[in-house]
């Protein structure tokens, strides 16, 4: 059994930057702080656009935000970045680098997480390589990935029964269909536009996580 199946922060909601919503780093800051008083145990820091220092700027100073609420930090498919700075993680897709490299390269202590798609022999090779948790969609229509392949609700059950670690649903969640995801298995939902376009994002927080109760 993986070590983190335990981990209490390996459940519930899990917040995705976004560039497009946070345009600069006082409102990534701004909004993922609102989302970590509402519970948040995890954010994933993902951006594609900017240059090689503004993006380590800006994932340290998530990492100390993160730090401040006992919430973890994740990098989005850079393992460079997670060791330049020290974060608790990476999460990779199916695409970035050498997943069965990634342990050694981070070390014991780091949180893997792997992109499956809707695909369970993918999440069954990405436990082979010591990833702490598996991610399956998208569930929904995204408005963050719009072309992303449908995955079919089973496949969270099937999941929860064949694998030994937490499993993350993505794409297209909200608060009034999250259900059916936790229903169906989910151990953390991770949400961007839904939880980061809110009027009031702390709100949506607790929202999501009063779900899990």
């Amino acid at each position: 059994m993986n070590s983190r199946a335990s981990d209490p922060r390996l459940q519930g909601l899990y917040g995705i930057t976004d560039s497009q919503l946070m345009p600069n780093l006082n409102s990534m800051l701004f909004q993922v702080e609102a989302a970590l008083r509402g519970g948040c145990g995890i954010i994933q820091y993902r951006d594609k656009s900017t240059g090689a220092k503004q993006r380590q700027q800006q994932a340290a100073a998530l990492l100390d935000l993160c730090h401040q609420y006992d919430s973890l930090l994740l990098i989005n498919d850079d393992i460079e970045l997670a060791q330049a700075i020290s974060a608790d993680g990476v999460h990779l897709g199916q695409g970035d680098g050498n997943h069965a490299d990634t342990r050694n390269i981070l070390g014991p202590n780091a949180i893997i997480g792997i992109t499956c798609h809707d695909d369970l022999q993918l999440a069954e090779q990405a436990c082979s390589y010591d990833a702490d948790y598996v991610a399956f969609g998208a569930f929904f229509a995204s408005k963050t990935k719009p072309n992303a392949k449908p995955a079919p609700m089973h496949l969270l059950h099937d999941a929860k029964q064949n694998l030994p670690v937490p499993v993350v649903a993505i794409g297209g969640i909200t608060v009034d269909n999250a259900h059916q995801i936790i229903n169906a298995g989910a151990d953390m939902l991770a949400v961007v536009h839904s939880l980061f376009s809110a009027e009031d994002i702390t709100a949506r927080a607790q929202s999501f996580q009063q779900l899990f109760r």
